[in-house]
């Protein structure tokens, strides 16, 4: 099994002026690559990742004469993973053609040359051209060394190390665990329905006013002065706190509801969507919905906890719980559920969470066979449905006595 370890480094200041130098290196591969490929398919004529390394291996010492104290691991998988990948993506149609790395963009490059060409001792990583780093803690996995990505994030610098650890983890026994529906939303990052209710931390708004007044020095600044790079380096600092905050939250709660749980049902949000409503923006992606359900299917699927996804226009915070009738005037101000057929009364999101934990115990259906979105008659139907299937009902009815 591959796993991934990111951790945070320590090193001096020589080393990070290194790694600087190295992530330059990686970027300058990478465009003088891309160039070449463009200019080829501009000529007819198509270059390989293979070619493209070739022919700048063959420039680079005459044109950058400053590579010798790189090491050549940067400039290589620039071309050999990253462009490459890259290529690829376009050719497939899944992303566009490949842009240039900008100067200002994030800082990262691929340190390995092969499986097991990195070394890591305890707390300290061995890279070429650097040597020994120290880490601020020890790998938590062992097996072979695969890859070594070093970035940088804020103000400070991450190796990511991917090793591979030739056996799996034993799978948690699911098996006397509940079904739980998790409800997720801006006031409750998520609620379930076991009345679990996880806080969301609004990272951004509870930081937004400081923000707000470094981005205005910043902007009094002059560009390329010190201060100005100070201040930079002040406010990526702040954007790299603010993200700690929101990962902390979203892994304790996904780790704390996976491992409570032998099936999760959840929602199918049209997050990019939702982000259009300009009154909700901010605090939506405040939450990064789509994050935490990404992290929440993750891990249940290396737990072996299984994921029911209910129909993109499954109405669960409309729907009784207790009786299945739907409130289409349900808005979005009213928190707490009150049903006026049988006088449910319940908080919103709890009432949501409920719906969901009775679509993954599969007693109720949100999509047909073919896919398309339903309605049983106990989630509630329009009249003119109800009448449809009564004549339908009645024709067969008729049909059979014939």
């Amino acid at each position: 099994m591959l796993k991934t370890h990111t951790i945070a480094l320590a090193p001096n200041n020589v080393q990070a002026t290194q790694f600087a130098q190295h992530c330059g290196y990686a970027r300058v591969a990478y465009n003088h690559g891309l160039a070449d490929f463009k200019t080829g398919l501009d000529e007819g004529v198509w270059h390989s990742h293979i070619d493209l390394c070739r022919r700048f291996n063959a420039i680079k010492h005459d044109t950058y004469d400053w590579c010798g104290d790189m090491s050549q691991n940067a400039s290589k998988n620039a071309i050999y993973t990253n462009l490459n990948d890259a290529v690829k993506r376009w050719r497939s149609g899944q992303n566009r053609f490949p842009k240039f790395k900008k100067r200002a963009h994030s800082k990262s490059y691929q340190a390995d040359s092969g499986r097991g060409t990195i070394s890591v001792v305890g707390k300290r990583i061995k890279l070429p051209k650097i040597g020994w780093v120290r880490m601020f803690e020890n790998l938590r996995y062992l097996g072979t060394i695969c890859k070594v990505v070093i970035s940088k994030h804020g103000h400070r610098w991450f190796a990511s190390i991917l090793v591979d650890t030739f056996v799996d983890d034993p799978i948690s026994d699911p098996r006397g665990k509940p079904i739980v529906g998790v409800d997720v939303g801006i006031k409750h990052l998520a609620v379930t329905s076991e009345r679990q209710y996880f806080e969301n931390p609004k990272a951004l708004r509870r930081h937004e006013r400081k923000l707000k007044r470094l981005q205005r020095q910043f902007s009094r600044k002059v560009k390329g002065s010190r201060n100005w790079y100070k201040l930079k380096d002040k406010i990526a600092k702040l954007h790299y706190r603010i993200t700690c905050i929101r990962k902390d939250a979203h892994h304790k709660a996904t780790t704390a509801i996976v491992k409570g749980a032998s099936r999760i049902g959840i929602e199918s949000l049209n997050v990019a969507g939702m982000i259009k409503n300009h009154r909700l923006a901010k605090a939506l992606a405040d939450a990064s919905l789509s994050t935490f359900l990404e992290m929440l299917k993750y891990k249940a699927e290396q737990m072996d906890v299984k994921i029911i996804e209910a129909d993109r226009f499954y109405p669960s915070s409309k729907t009784c719980s207790a009786c299945s009738v739907v409130d289409s005037d349900l808005s979005l101000s009213d928190r707490t559920y009150h049903c006026r057929a049988c006088g449910h009364t319940q908080d919103r999101d709890l009432n949501a969470a409920i719906n969901l934990r009775t679509v993954a115990e599969g007693h109720s259906e949100t999509e047909n066979a073919c896919g398309d979105s339903v309605r049983p008659q106990q989630l509630g139907r329009e009249s003119s449905n109800q009448a449809d299937s009564t004549v339908i009902d009645e024709q067969l009815l008729l049909f059979s006595l014939s």
